[in-house]
């Protein structure tokens, strides 16, 4: 009775998803089938495990090119400070603050729910056994993050070694004479363009191999883990409202933001973006209401653009959450200094995706490979990384709103005469 019953639910949500026709709906969709199917038939349920490699293998080919392109276009792309000025000074040390402080709350939330203990990872696939490292000196440790051969970095995953040399690149390109910059430039850009397309190809490939790895992992561990998954999802939230607690709320007071006239002009960006999972959404509106809200055209045109690219709060805060989370999962003790160095390489690798749906997940998967994390743990993530998703797309859009009126506050150029009736609040258009 309770077989038929689990699988009328099943259907019944699958004919939910067809009307429907978002990916996130199916990716939830596939997430409850596979636990389903993983319950009723554990042993064809671990024969799946090769749909989610595939997916795992493709989301992998993305990595470099991605992370090469975004950062070679974020520091090219607004290489010349000196047009910029102190804003553009200001604007990028409020930015590392506080994307600083999302990434430690992260790191802290997940250490106190420490929601990824107690998970017994399966062995991995033939062929994917990661040898033991040997014990590393400082020295050591130092001299792996330079590349020597960007084109071996790349193959063996080292994104930390493809972030040196891609920011170095920008650097160096941000000095070349704007007409020989321009062509390399718009390339970065094209390339950036082209492997956002590529994981949105990617993604429509995601239910399934959602399903297939909440199937394996249930069929071989037990209902058990989902325990941990709703741990994991309720750290999330719990670390977001913690970060607008206590960073963004004193952030506001201390700039002398008026609170309640700011939440009106966030509240309609910020829900278009929980909705989408999308900040580029949001953007426009975004831009709008904070103009409307007193701050000049011509800070909003830099900081929020900027802001996407470099003060991603949310998404900071999910990759530290989410990597150590990885780490507990796979039963692995990482040192002090270990720890502090994956979350340096977060805080790079993180920029410029903001955009993108679950483009984080790119990050994450490449970050943690290169540290010799499984990326069994990174399976699980997947089936509630749609409902992770949109929170900390909703605070990369809170934050980029904050961070103009802060900017303007510090400019001396906040005018929040502007009456009230002028903020857009229009309603969001379902399904955009």
């Amino acid at each position: 009775m309770l077989f038929t019953l689990r699988w009328l639910v099943v259907a019944a949500l699958i004919l939910f998803a067809a009307r429907r026709r978002s990916l996130t709906t199916w990716i939830l969709v596939a997430m409850v089938a596979g636990a389903v199917f993983g319950r009723d038939f554990p042993e064809a349920a671990t024969q799946l495990r090769i749909l989610s490699t595939i997916f795992i293998r493709l989301i992998r080919t993305i990595i470099a090119p991605l992370l090469f392109a975004t950062l070679v276009v974020g520091i090219a792309g607004h290489g010349n400070l000196k047009q910029v000025g102190r804003m553009g000074v200001k604007a990028l040390v409020y930015f590392e603050i506080v994307t600083t402080l999302a990434l430690f709350i992260g790191w802290a939330a997940i250490h106190i729910s420490r929601a990824g203990v107690g998970i017994t990872l399966p062995p991995p696939a033939a062929g994917e056994q990661v040898a033991p490292q040997a014990a590393q000196s400082w020295q050591d440790v130092v001299l792996h993050i330079f590349p020597e051969n960007i084109a071996k970095a790349v193959a063996d995953g080292e994104v930390l070694q493809v972030v040196v040399f891609s920011v170095i690149f920008g650097a160096a390109l941000a000095l070349v004479p704007d007409t020989r910059r321009r062509p390399l430039l718009t390339l970065a850009e094209s390339l950036a363009e082209a492997m956002f397309k590529f994981t949105s190809i990617v993604m429509l490939f995601a239910p399934l191999g959602v399903g297939a790895a909440i199937a394996y992992t249930v069929g071989q561990l037990g209902a058990g883990v989902l325990l941990n998954l709703l741990a994991l999802l309720l750290t999330m939230y719990a670390a977001v409202m913690a970060f607008v607690l206590l960073v963004l709320l004193p952030v506001a007071l201390i700039a002398h933001v008026p609170i309640r006239r700011f939440l009106a002009a966030a509240a309609e960006p910020c829900s278009i973006a929980f909705a989408t999972a999308s900040s580029e959404a949001a953007l426009p509106r975004a831009m709008e209401n904070m103009e409307a809200l007193g701050v000049p055209r011509r800070i909003v045109a830099f900081v929020i653009p900027t802001g996407y690219s470099f003060n991603l709060d949310g998404s900071t805060l999910y990759l530290s959450l989410a990597a150590m989370f990885v780490a507990q999962a796979a039963g692995i003790e990482m040192s002090t200094g270990q720890q502090l160095l994956l979350l340096l390489t977060l805080m790079v690798t993180s920029k410029g995706v903001a955009g993108v749906p679950r483009a984080a997940l790119v990050i994450l998967l490449g970050t943690v490979s290169s540290f010799h994390l499984p990326a069994e743990p990174v399976f699980i993530i997947l089936g509630i990384d749609a409902l992770m998703d949109m929170a900390r797309t909703m605070t990369n859009v809170l934050g980029n709103c904050l961070a103009t009126v802060v900017i303007a506050r510090w400019e001396g150029e906040f005018n929040p005469s502007v009456p009230p009736a002028t903020v857009q609040t229009t309603p969001a258009i379902r399904g955009v």
